[in-house]
């Protein structure tokens, strides 16, 4: 069976009313639409309110900001670096343990606990994070991004003012 064999059961859709055929009876002649003007000649634009300003011309134009300079990390919890057996977890690591995506951007967050020491490599750390590895004896190693600083020079530079 296709797509094109699919039909309703029979007699579970009524069929439609067939309007404009012939003079006599209530859908004939002008099959339902009256006598003369603009709805009786199907010429009304999809949105049209009579002349009134449309809703569409009177909302304003969606308007927006993409940044193209965002950084974009995968968040990876301590309580999932608790569950390592590694003492040395890089994002390579975590990759070979699903947790992070390939060439993704790894920030360690500071929710659960750790006990033992490990230490960590990562492109970015929260300070609560950072606090609980280095109590429980680790070290944290931040990880430079691939492509260094995006960002535009400032405004103002002498460099750029010349």
């Amino acid at each position: 069976m296709k797509v094109h064999d699919l039909k309703p059961s029979p007699n579970s859709r009524p069929s439609a009313v067939r309007v404009g055929r012939g003079i006599g009876g209530r859908r004939g002649k002008t099959a339902g639409r009256g006598m003369k003007g603009q709805k009786a000649r199907g010429s009304i634009p999809a949105g049209f309110e009579g002349g009134q300003m449309p809703l569409a011309r009177r909302l304003p134009k969606l308007r927006g900001f993409n940044n193209p300079f965002r950084v974009e990390y995968r968040p990876v919890n301590l309580e999932k670096l608790s569950e390592l057996e590694e003492t040395e977890i890089t994002p390579e690591v975590l990759l070979s343990h699903g947790l992070v995506r390939k060439g993704s951007l790894v920030k360690i967050l500071g929710r659960g606990e750790i006990t033992r020491a490990i230490q960590v490599s990562a492109h970015a750390f929260s300070e609560s994070a950072r606090k609980a590895i280095e109590e429980a004896g680790g070290s944290v190693t931040i990880i430079p991004k691939p492509w260094g600083d995006r960002r535009p020079p400032a405004k103002g530079n002498a460099l750029t003012n010349r």
